[in-house]
């Protein structure tokens, strides 16, 4: 099992929002995904990392799209803003999705939020204390920051670079507690 924990957003992250069919004007029947979201899914499941599900919208849209792709399982914890009652910013989004996980401000070290917004995803990763990754690819979004706090660690320009950067990180997460354990031998 891997250490770094990832929480990942899914429109214009992992599903193109562009592909979203909505017969009924707001829950989405099935979605395309952007080129390669899948197997990065797959493989970071495959590769030992615990992956949570966060993002603002309906339940059923998410288990329509996930469903359809044949990725529910990739996920340990759902936590969806319908739920919750707030979306993203708000700290009881991570906060609902760090409990989900068994995870306490003890373990924010070593939590990152992957996502396509710098007004939701970035800023309110970076208020909790937890990484962030950027998923840069989406032309729907601003992937300039306006302020300091919406500014990520890490940007991905293709869902294929996610992967990679989540085992960089996995390895500067085992480096720190390595460090850590010899200061306090």
């Amino acid at each position: 099992m891997k250490e770094l924990i990832i929480f990942i957003d899914s429109g214009d992250t992992l599903v193109d929002e562009s592909t979203e069919i909505r017969p009924d004007g707001q829950i989405v029947e099935k979605a395309g995904l952007f080129a390669g979201a899948a197997e990065a899914l797959r493989r970071m499941k495959a590769s030992g990392y615990r992956i949570a599900l966060v993002a603002d919208g309906l339940n059923q849209s998410f288990e329509n799209v996930y469903k359809q792709h044949g990725l529910r399982d990739c996920f340990d914890a759902w936590i969806i803003s319908e739920t919750v009652g707030e979306e993203k910013p708000s700290r009881r989004m991570f906060q609902a999705a760090m409990e989900q996980m068994g995870l306490t401000d003890r373990d924010k070290a070593r939590i990152v939020m992957i996502g396509n917004n710098l007004e939701r995803d970035i800023l309110g990763a970076n208020r909790m204390g937890i990484h962030s990754i950027l998923a840069g690819y989406s032309p729907r979004y601003r992937m300039t920051p306006f302020r300091a706090e919406e500014t990520p660690e890490y940007t991905a320009h293709s869902p294929d670079e996610i992967p990679k950067l989540v085992d960089a990180l996995e390895l500067q997460i085992k480096a720190e507690r390595l460090a850590r354990q010899k200061e306090e031998a």
